[in-house]
């Protein structure tokens, strides 16, 4: 990003902090702004793995880790100890959402890429408080510039939750995320940037050198994984979906170039001609996969490669205008998204779960409902933990590019405290997680209390019957 566009980025979040801040601290006990110690008791634990809840337990938490656990009373110094009182209510893990972009949820397409970055960057952050505010405390981000915004978040300035960045992704030349116009072509090789070029949305690149650059560059910003894509993809308008975009020696050198830095590459792929062509490339995660066929999601499995899939609602399909070029190729993905669920668990894929939410604020609002519709094929228990657990373990590939060191997805003693208070039991009713302003009671990240409704006039007395 230009030096004068970033100057103009920190001046714009600097003010969503002044005007974000003094909203949610009310909410913390004194003792919490302060880093105290937090004491939950009487709450039974989803750990982000069992099938089950535990007995009555009590965690502490000091700093940004969760110190013990125990079923009998943890003594703590009560000065420096805010004890909140679960009522037998879930205190579960915080949820990851392992394909988001955090920067392509409230602008329209036109917007992110020709819009003011200043005024893109002051959305991207309110949109990140409401992330955290749904219980939302980890985001794999898979494409766009939120380099930015993680920064603001990790020191302070936004709350928002804990972002795993890819920078711009990789693209090529009529490639999914290439959006520019034919009146932009030819490019000129080494030449001027185009406008989503600039502003770090996806760069384009058309040989194993290019490629290996453009890997490079997202690295030196900071992202923690690399997003290409190996096929089509359905908002990109000159992109059709059965095209194999990348040749495998270009995907080679991101592959490389990735593993150089000890992370690894995720590829967007729906087709099995796209989706093989990666992993022969040695890519560690397929991004969608919905056309898949048996032969494909069977070499998944024997490659040990992780599959991201998404439930994606019909909202987001029917939110495309009838006889665009957009909605013809949403109709030839949507009737795979059953299927590639199915093959899943046929062959008991390494299945991380998200949303991809694309320039909807009315459907990120959903996101805790996009998660609770895997009940199609999954127990909720099984969905959570996809969510929690599963979603921690994928983000751990990041290796020492890993901006968060230490375990995600899980209570247990050691890890890091992303946490939520839920007002019941999502693995009886999943459905809590859809109305987080009602059900989530407390959410923690990074030892931090975001927000804290027990004992006031919105908590419920019945939490442990719900």
């Amino acid at each position: 990003m230009p030096s004068r566009e970033w100057s103009g980025v920190v001046k714009v979040l600097t003010v969503v902090a002044a005007l974000s801040l003094p909203v949610l601290l009310p909410l913390l006990p004194a003792q919490a702004q302060q880093g105290a110690a937090v004491l939950f008791q009487n709450v039974r634990i989803f750990d982000g793995r069992s099938d089950t809840l535990s007995a009555s337990s009590n965690v502490l938490v000091r700093g940004n880790k969760i110190e013990k656990i125990s079923p009998a009373g943890i003594t703590a110094d009560a000065a420096q100890t805010v004890v909140i009182e679960g009522g037998g209510g879930v205190l579960m893990p915080g949820l990851i959402d392992a394909h988001w972009h955090a920067m392509l949820i409230r602008p329209t397409p036109a917007a992110a890429i020709a819009g003011d970055v200043g005024y893109n960057n002051l959305l991207a952050a309110a949109e990140a408080t409401d992330t955290l505010m749904r219980g939302f405390t980890t985001v794999r981000d898979v494409g766009g510039p939120s380099f930015g915004l993680k920064q603001a978040i990790d020191d302070g300035l936004v709350p928002g939750p804990r972002i795993y960045p890819s920078g711009a992704m990789i693209t090529v030349t009529s490639g999914h995320g290439d959006f520019r116009q034919r009146s932009e072509l030819p490019r000129t090789i080494g030449g001027m940037l185009a406008r989503m070029e600039q502003v770090g949305g996806s760069m384009v690149a058309d040989s194993p050198d290019e490629v290996r650059v453009r890997v490079r560059e997202q690295l030196m910003q900071g992202a923690s994984q690399i997003k290409l894509t190996a096929g089509g993809g359905v908002s990109s308008p000159f992109s059709p979906i059965d095209a194999v975009t990348f040749t495998e020696p270009e995907l080679r050198a991101a592959v490389e170039a990735a593993e150089n830095w000890g992370t690894y590459v995720v590829a967007h792929a729906f087709t099995p001609a796209a989706t093989q062509r990666a992993i022969a490339a040695g890519v560690k995660c397929i991004e969608h996969g919905f056309l898949m066929d048996d032969a494909t999601a069977k070499l998944i499995a024997e490659k040990g490669v992780w599959l991201s899939l998404q439930p994606l609602p019909e909202e987001l399909r029917q939110g495309l205008s009838e006889g665009s070029v957009e909605r013809a190729k949403a109709d030839e993905v949507w009737p795979g998204i059953g299927k590639a669920y199915e093959f899943a668990k046929k062959y008991k894929l390494k299945t991380a779960w998200g949303t991809d939410v694309l320039f909807s604020p009315a459907l990120a609002q959903r996101q805790g409902a996009i998660l609770a519709s895997l009940v199609r094929w999954y127990t909720p228990v099984e969905a959570l933990a996809m969510a929690t657990g599963t979603n921690g373990e994928l983000l751990a590939l990041s290796g020492k590019r890993n901006p968060y060191p230490g375990k995600l997805g899980v209570v247990e003693e050691g890890a890091l405290a992303d946490l939520l208070l839920v007002d019941g039991n999502p693995i009886d009713n999943i459905k809590l997680i859809e109305d987080p302003s009602r059900n989530f009671l407390v959410i923690m990240k990074d030892g931090k209390i975001h927000k804290n409704l027990v004992g006031s006039d919105k908590a419920k007395p019945d939490r442990a019957s719900r």
